[in-house]
């Protein structure tokens, strides 16, 4: 995993956090990053909040199971500032 990547995964989380965590554009634009990391875990992670932003909690605990973590019980931003803390210590 590049740290350019990584750095990409957290632009589009951050787009799409800036919008209110809606299905548009820059949803799709963090999936497609995700996916095309399947199997490193922060892309997994990311994954797993795509789904969960998407409604689909059971594709989402998948996601979420695959990075190691736990859906969270608290709202989407307070889920992605977490992981925002988390991933950017990793560039």
């Amino acid at each position: 995993m590049s740290k350019q990547d990584l750095a990409r995964l957290i632009e589009a989380a951050d787009r799409l956090a800036a919008g209110g965590f809606t299905m548009d554009a820059d949803w799709q634009a963090m999936h497609d990053i995700c996916q095309r990391h399947e199997g490193e875990q922060p892309f997994d992670w990311g994954h797993a909040l795509c789904h969960r932003i998407e409604g689909d909690d059971w594709n989402a605990d998948y996601w979420y199971r695959r990075a190691g973590k736990r859906r969270g019980t608290g709202t989407m931003a307070e889920e992605w500032s977490a992981m925002r803390m988390e991933l950017s210590a990793k560039i």
